[in-house]
């Protein structure tokens, strides 16, 4: 591995590889323990409160350590299940109501037709905020390197990701890498099959640098080469089985995994490595919109990370039981608090700024429960 940001990492991985596993719960309206009385966050009264979202694989380490270390440190009747199913298929459960919240890198809206489709469904606009901050990687597979830094200018990534430069012996890729003897190998380019917030961030970096780009923006595009797989966790994995190929993946599965990511040129022209730090330098210093849905697909500063998003969660404006809302809230809250935000650094994130979690709270103060 090139950066060494990994400690504490290791222990994450067993649960971040079942979490796919996790999933399901009850509709947001549905009246569940409506006979009980209520239960606050913390009170150990022996009744669970059972609490199911579903949506993004890019925070999903981050949600499974907040989570699991919630119900052991804070309260144990408390139980957050997340489907690491991809930000579009995240959407459409939240649409559907079949889950408590919903999580995607994309926001909701940016899409005409989700935010269409919500306000058909429930009769008001759909609640979106900011979660945590994060970045996505070039990451790759290549013998020979070791732990020497690979340079990835924009002329040689946009013709990676375009499909017009196809080995890594290619001179462009040589001229940045003087000190790398690069392998005679075909390159191949691993990128996702499902509907993807991931997708959605790159993408949106791509179309705005790359002038040979003509897949449009979107959660799925119609990629010119390379080989798809779902989420995260397949990409990360079809990375680590395939000599010569690179992908985009969230920094923290690359990291997790153990798999080498590349210095990318910025709008300034200076090879940065990915890392929470050059991430917070793009987006913590940009305004935050009223609906929160910052996107900044090619940051400007000389030390910005160029391909860099934020993850939302996706709520209700009513919930049935007041119980389950008020424990939801009471998990982001923590999650966006001092324990959180330790667990956000550890696994690489990006944890938002007390001026952002204050206005979160604001919108939380808005939902309705009981």
């Amino acid at each position: 591995m090139i950066f060494n940001r990994k400690v504490g990492l290791a222990a994450a991985l067993p649960m971040v590889l079942a979490i796919a596993a996790c999933g399901g719960g009850s509709s947001p309206t549905a009246e569940t323990n409506r006979d009980a009385p209520p239960v606050s966050a913390g009170d150990g009264s022996g009744t669970t409160i059972a609490i199911s979202g579903a949506g993004a694989t890019f925070p999903a380490p981050i949600f499974q350590r907040w989570f699991d270390a919630y119900g052991r440190e804070v309260d144990f009747d408390v139980q957050v299940s997340y489907q690491s199913v991809g930000s579009g298929a995240g959407l459409e459960q939240y649409i559907a109501g079949t889950v408590d919240f919903g999580a995607s890198e994309a926001p909701i809206t940016d899409s005409e037709k989700h935010t269409q489709a919500f306000v058909e469904a429930f009769g008001y606009a759909p609640i979106q905020v900011p979660i945590t901050g994060g970045l996505l990687s070039f990451s790759y597979n290549l013998p020979g390197i070791g732990d020497r830094e690979l340079r990835l200018s924009r002329e040689v990534y946009c013709g990676i990701v375009t499909g017009e430069i196809t080995q890594w012996s290619d001179p462009a890729i040589a001229a940045i890498n003087p000190d790398l003897e690069m392998p005679d190998l075909p390159i191949t380019w691993v990128h996702r099959s499902d509907g993807s917030g991931t997708t959605f961030v790159f993408v949106n970096h791509i179309d705005t640098v790359c002038d040979g780009w003509a897949g449009g923006v979107g959660t799925s595009v119609d990629w010119p080469v390379g080989l798809g797989d779902q989420g995260n966790e397949g990409v990360a994995a079809t990375i680590q089985q395939t000599e010569g190929a690179i992908g985009y993946l969230s920094y923290a599965y690359a990291a997790l995994n153990d798999i080498d990511s590349a210095l990318v040129e910025n709008n300034a022209g200076n090879y940065v490595e990915p890392s929470p730090e050059t991430a917070g330098n793009a987006l913590l210093e940009e305004a935050i919109p009223d609906d929160f849905a910052l996107l900044v697909p090619d940051p400007t500063g000389e030390n910005a990370y160029p391909i860099v998003g934020l993850t939302w969660i996706l709520i209700y404006n009513r919930y049935e039981d007041a119980a389950q809302w008020n424990a939801m809230r009471d998990v982001f809250e923590w999650s966006l608090g001092p324990e959180g935000r330790a667990i956000a650094e550890e696994l690489l994130y990006v944890p938002l700024p007390e001026p952002l979690v204050e206005r979160i709270q604001e919108v939380f103060d808005t939902v309705n429960a009981g």
